[in-house]
């Protein structure tokens, strides 16, 4: 409990020492009375990040190119109302309590089975029908950094304990934008937060056409193994000799339409099990822009998903910002992560958060130019 005090009285310090002159904030709109606050983060460099406290949700980034062209790098939506769309892919979300699938909707800890809300098939997905993606976070500017705090009751989406979770959002002047979610929990409860972004550096409306021309380089020597409805079936397999292995600079285009399934979504498995440091995750590169982002975070595994599920080009196309129509591998996500499912895995790393513990979770997206 003393930890638990700490905890609170940190981010309650933290946010009543809010400062709102480095931040610019605007309303975004209103949620059954609620306002939404829309905070844009900015730096030397020309370059600019939004975020809303509506599931502490990245909406833009833009950033230059060689030519000193600025573009937004993320899919999303111009409104609110976009973000409130049953079928929003979970657009810059932080998603939660536990992103990714579990496998039936249950799992047994500490002796006593629960049951959660199976929203996709008989399996939960991104922490329900109503995860920490749908939801308003209390939200402040304190100097450079924008603090996103929520309370998950117990019982929440049927996970057990009250979960208390921040997400502190800071752009530095060299182009990085560092994401920290902390999580403490009243109760043992599985956590597994990310950042759900969808990612295209020649511009969020150019589509396949210029994710095919994206060089990808990620830092893993095994991937976990998955059922038909994308459960892991708790295989371990290398990446040696397969279209899994992306560990030397690799063209999209290449590769993307000969993986199973339409496309890349898989959890890959990163070398350095310490959980203690940041390490190098992946670098991507968009050469006729020269844009580039590299990734980098404390976690174990980065789920990477090429947008297989967007609709064809031939049928009616998810339509995002500025009316840009957005189709099947319109974007990238590398969504760092604890292996999905491993509540119900003894062989992946522990998932479970107790009481007298704090999660903790960095990932730092790099954007810069290349000549």
């Amino acid at each position: 409990m003393f930890k638990y005090l700490i905890f609170v009285l940190t981010l309650l310090f933290s946010l009543t020492m809010a400062q709102e002159n480095a931040i610019e904030i605007q309303s975004f709109g209103y949620i059954n009375g609620k306002e939404v606050k829309k905070f844009t983060l900015k730096n030397r460099n020309n370059q600019e990040i939004d975020v809303i406290n509506y599931g502490a949700t990245i909406i833009s980034i833009r950033t230059p190119d060689k030519y000193n062209q600025l573009a937004d790098i993320v899919l999303g939506y111009d409104n609110l109302e976009g973000y409130l769309r049953s079928d929003n892919p979970y657009f810059g979300a932080t998603v939660g309590r536990v992103a990714n699938r579990i496998g039936k909707a249950s799992f047994t800890l500490d002796g006593v089975k629960y049951n959660l809300a199976k929203n996709r098939g008989e399996n939960t997905l991104h922490g329900g029908f109503r995860g920490w993606n749908s939801k308003i976070w209390e939200a402040f500017a304190s100097n450079d950094s924008v603090v996103m705090t929520l309370l998950s009751e117990d019982g929440d989406e049927g996970f057990p304990g009250a979960v208390i979770a921040s997400v502190t959002f800071k752009l530095n002047h060299d182009g990085q934008f560092n994401i920290e979610m902390k999580a403490f929990t009243t109760k043992s409860t599985p956590i597994n937060l990310t950042n759900h972004s969808y990612f295209n550096l020649a511009g969020h409306g150019t589509n396949a056409e210029e994710i095919y021309k994206h060089q990808i380089q990620l830092n893993a020597d095994r991937w976990t193994v998955t059922d038909s409805e994308s459960i892991p079936t708790g295989e371990l397999r290398p990446v040696d000799n397969t279209l899994m292995d992306l560990r030397n600079p690799t063209f999209l285009g290449n590769v993307i339409n000969k993986v199973a399934g339409g496309g890349y979504d898989y959890n890959f498995c990163l070398p350095d099990s310490d959980k203690t440091k940041t390490k190098f995750v992946a670098k991507v590169v968009h050469p006729d822009s020269g844009r580039y982002m590299v990734v980098y975070s404390d976690q174990l595994g980065v789920q990477f998903y090429t947008s297989n599920f967007f609709p064809e080009r031939n049928t009616s196309a998810i339509l995002g910002k500025e009316g840009k129509p957005y189709f099947k591998h319109a974007a990238f996500c590398l969504e760092t992560q604890n292996y999905p499912d491993a509540i119900n895995h003894n062989n992946f790393p522990d998932s479970v958060l107790r009481p007298d513990n704090v999660y903790n979770h960095i990932v730092i997206y790099k954007f810069g130019v290349q000549k």
